[in-house]
């Protein structure tokens, strides 16, 4: 049954806020202009790219994949940007939006292993294109459908105006997440299981310490209908790792994408939960250092990758030319496909691959050194890495040599480049981007009750969060 809340019902007052700036003032025109077209560009994967009449957001493309569950929640996120920015009609946009909560809604749930796209609210990691059922054997994924959720509830705050279709969105997307079941995703409470599969059961491990996983403990605080006690967030902050890197003390995850990824949806800016009150910042300013502790770590290279300096820089989970180890100029050269590289003060799994979407994500928390770093990107390795739909996913400048990559290819005295965009890095970018010109996603959660009642109940305080 279709849940109707006081939130659905269109009581709300649509959010306007103020007028989308061209830009902040600290960007020059050019700055500006190259904005522009990533944003626009990056927008134009997700509406080219999801089908428009299930709203499912292909894993990867040109190669042909599954559905990312994740990736769709990105494109609803994507989609109430291209609005604001006048890429599509609000008319479109909605359309798109309730066609894609209509579909994920009705799919099938169930224990079985086949026939069905998830259980207890929860989705399979990927889903099958044509028919929206579970893709093979994968798992049912608590983060990934967090990463749904998150986009789903994004919409719910942005389409507030009484109209039949932003009615229905709302209406969808209370009836999407209220059916979550949090509480049984908590095999062995309090912490939350990373996922399940009908023939083994749950997985053995949980989220906890600090990584992607903030927004999925806000969503499951935040449930009206199926919550977890606060003493889960106590759990998952129990194992954070302060420490410092690169003369940056901060709260460590090696691969980018962790500091990244639930600062799509909330703003961070100015609260604090127990453990940041104890350390004197908030998670935004945390993501800011990890980001310059990056940096840094590019500067000085110790791996000694070609390429890598103050514009060249950047590690989080993405593609990669090959599996193998390689010996060149008498050093052993380990090198991967898809992996969640990244450089912390407890981890650093380096490969000469960079992923364009660890600065392109961090473009809001240090716009002064990843917008220059991702025009470099664009001028240095001109169509070879940015081409009709932004940027391609990774390029690796030390892998050119005589050896076939997996995927993607080699530009021989340049190096490897993918040939795929991944909607899990697509994502960020534009976000981050918006959040940064606008705080569109941001000003329009801070409305959401169900991410200020996650918040609270993780014992955030502060800031906007008390006003």
């Amino acid at each position: 049954m279709l849940l109707v809340s006081a939130f659905a019902s269109g009581c709300r007052a649509t959010i306007t806020g103020p007028a989308l700036p061209s830009a902040p003032a600290t960007l020059t025109t050019r700055q500006a202009a190259f904005l522009d077209t990533l944003e626009q560009r990056t927008f134009i994967w997700f509406w080219e790219r999801s089908n428009p009449q299930t709203g499912l957001a292909v894993d990867r493309w040109p190669t042909k994949s599954f559905s990312s569950i994740a990736a769709v929640g990105f494109a609803l996120t994507a989609y109430p940007i291209g609005i604001e920015r006048n890429y599509v009609t609000r008319a479109a946009g909605a359309n798109r939006v309730l066609a894609t909560m209509r579909f994920m809604y009705n799919l099938p749930q169930g224990p079985q292993p086949t026939g069905v796209a998830g259980h207890k609210g929860f989705f399979y990691h990927f889903l099958d294109m044509s028919t929206g059922l579970r893709f093979e054997q994968v798992e049912l994924s608590t983060i990934d459908t967090s990463l749904l959720l998150a986009g789903v509830l994004f919409c719910q705050s942005y389409f507030a105006q009484a109209t039949p279709t932003e009615s229905a969105i709302r209406a969808y997307a209370d009836s999407l997440y209220l059916r979550v079941d949090w509480q049984w995703a908590q095999p062995k409470p309090p912490l939350v299981s990373m996922g399940w599969r009908p023939e083994t059961g749950f997985i053995d491990y949980y989220w906890r310490g600090f990584n992607e996983a903030i927004i999925l403990n806000i969503l499951a605080l935040g449930s009206p209908s199926h919550p977890v006690n606060p003493a889960a967030w106590t759990a998952f902050t129990s194992t954070y790792r302060w420490a410092e890197f690169y003369e940056q003390r901060h709260l460590n995850f090696a691969p980018l994408f962790g500091h990244q990824y639930s600062h799509v949806w909330i703003d961070f800016r100015g609260i604090q939960d127990e453990f940041m009150r104890g350390k004197g910042i908030d998670y935004f300013e945390n993501s800011r250092r990890a980001t310059y502790s990056q940096r840094a770590y590019a500067i000085a290279n110790p791996g000694g990758w070609k390429d890598y300096g103050s514009d060249i820089w950047g590690l989080t989970a993405g593609d990669g030319p090959i599996d193998t180890t390689l010996v060149i100029k008498g050093r052993a050269r380990k090198f991967h496909t898809y992996i969640a590289r990244g450089a912390a003060a407890d981890q650093i799994l380096d490969d000469g691959t960079i992923g364009p979407t660890a600065a392109g994500g961090s473009v809001a928390f240090t716009p002064e050194i990843a917008i220059p770093a991702l025009i470099a990107m664009r001028e240095k390795y001109g169509d070879h890495l940015f081409s009709t739909y932004g940027f391609l996913d990774a390029f690796n400048p030390t892998f050119d040599f005589g050896v076939a990559p997996r995927q993607g290819k080699v530009i021989p005295g340049v190096g490897w480049f993918d040939t795929d965009y991944l909607g899990i890095d697509q994502g960020p970018i534009i976000a981050m981007i918006e959040n940064y010109r606008s705080g569109l996603v941001w000003r329009t959660m801070r409305r959401n009750p169900y991410i200020i009642r996650g918040l609270k109940r993780a014992g955030f305080t502060g800031g906007w969060l008390d006003q």
